[in-house]
């Protein structure tokens, strides 16, 4: 049941305001003013900046006056100590920095988190999801640890924000192993770290993760809502802006809004093409401009539009090793089934099935995708020709590679 949020009506009523008059300020109805009073629903992020203004409170009094005991979210366990949490080396050195330092926490230690941060999420792109959450988790358990030691002002917000991406990627790779609940956790976590540290780019990136989550379930209108209010919060022509950009269009596109999709095409190049060359373009949440053909490609495959197939062979034959699809990156994997889904569009199915197997034989397609090398397994055994029993036991293999079958 929900709880009636009195400390938010108190500091409206303190100020002078009516419902009404509160509504008017921040422009939204006033129906919506009483939900939030009555705990029904949460301020949206695009509403939390003019809410702030009005009633002069900061991000975090904001969270105190809408989050009630009932309600509030568990914190992470932390570790008893270090010997009992299955530490590996290079956190041992860590310790051994932090205690050396003149705070309990330290420059040194940040620093390294931060450099451990970006390594995994540059690893994101060929290491496989289930190995690399492992590391996500240990770093991320550290960073817990770590919140109840002595530390300055700065170093607390600076280990807000370091725990805040280390929960984003840890969603990311949830979402890739189709593991949903732990993927809204972790990114109920992102976002709570990123509000307290008010920092608009994590927060940015949590709601174009959820995007694609939600995307990825078949909620095509939630992932557009998502992924306005990630560009809402997102700073002016950074990585996420475009990331969220390119999500919209991927939504529009599965609704089969064709001058919506044409327009978001249009902006993420326009974007990209201003954002110049990142100096790590591997890393997950750096945009790198060549990302915009792959996602161009698998845009215009879910239009329908003949064009994705110059696109997505492109991003083949820029990126792909021939010689052993295992060492493919997964925008390559991704690519075969856009090729895939253009070529079944255009009534050549055995060079569809040909991209489709190599795809899923590559190992590279995420658990997350598997919904979309089935659509191609679909189309195929509609048109009921030979390869389609073998496109089926090649899919079923990978999918139980994942899912092996219960005893």
């Amino acid at each position: 049941m929900a709880a009636r949020r009195e400390n938010f009506i108190k500091r409206r009523k303190a100020l002078g305001f009516t419902q009404e008059s509160l509504a008017q300020a921040v422009g939204v109805d006033r129906s919506t003013v009483g939900r939030w009073e009555n705990g029904e629903v949460d301020p949206q992020a695009w509403h939390r900046p003019a809410l702030m203004r009005t009633l002069r409170i900061t991000a975090d009094e904001l969270d105190s006056l809408i989050n009630v005991s009932s309600t509030s979210a568990a914190a992470p366990a932390v570790p008893a100590t270090l010997a009992d949490s299955g530490y590996d080396d290079e956190l041992e050195a860590l310790e051994l920095v932090r205690r050396i330092s003149a705070s309990d926490v330290g420059d040194a230690t940040l620093s390294r988190l931060e450099l451990a941060f970006d390594e995994l999420a540059i690893k994101y792109p060929t290491v496989p999801p289930r190995e690399l959450l492992g590391q996500v988790r240990k770093y991320s358990g550290y960073v817990a640890h770590l919140m109840g030691a002595k530390k300055t002002l700065a170093e607390h917000r600076q280990l807000l924000v370091i725990g805040g991406w280390f929960s984003l990627l840890g969603a990311t790779l949830h979402i890739d192993l189709n593991q949903q609940d732990a993927a809204t956790a972790r990114l109920r976590t992102a976002m709570t770290l990123a509000q307290h540290a008010d920092h608009r780019e994590i927060q940015a990136w949590c709601y174009e993760t959820d995007a694609w989550r939600v995307l990825t379930d078949g909620n095509y209108s939630k992932a557009v809502e998502l992924s306005k209010a990630a560009q809402y919060l997102a700073p002016k022509g950074s990585s996420v802006e475009i990331q969220a950009t390119a999500q919209q269009g991927r939504a529009f596109a599965r609704l089969g809004n064709s001058p919506e999709t044409y327009a978001a095409i249009s902006q993420v190049q326009s974007l990209s093409s201003s954002a110049g060359l990142p100096d790590q373009p591997e890393h997950h949440f750096r945009y790198d401009p060549a990302k915009s053909v792959a996602y161009t490609a698998t845009t215009l495959a879910w239009l329908g539009d003949p064009a994705a197939e110059t696109y997505a062979r492109e991003v083949i034959a820029r990126l792909a090793q021939p010689d052993d699809l295992s060492k493919w990156p997964r925008r390559v994997a991704s690519a075969n089934i856009d090729l895939a889904l253009s070529l079944v569009a255009t009534d050549r199915l055995d060079e569809a099935c040909d991209a489709a197997q190599r795809a899923m034989l590559s190992g590279r397609v995420a658990p997350s995708n598997h919904w979309r090398a089935l659509e191609v397994v679909k189309a195929v055994e509609t048109r009921r020709i030979s390869d389609a029993k073998d496109l089926r036991d090649v899919y079923e293999g990978m999918r139980l590679e994942i899912e092996p079958p219960k005893a």
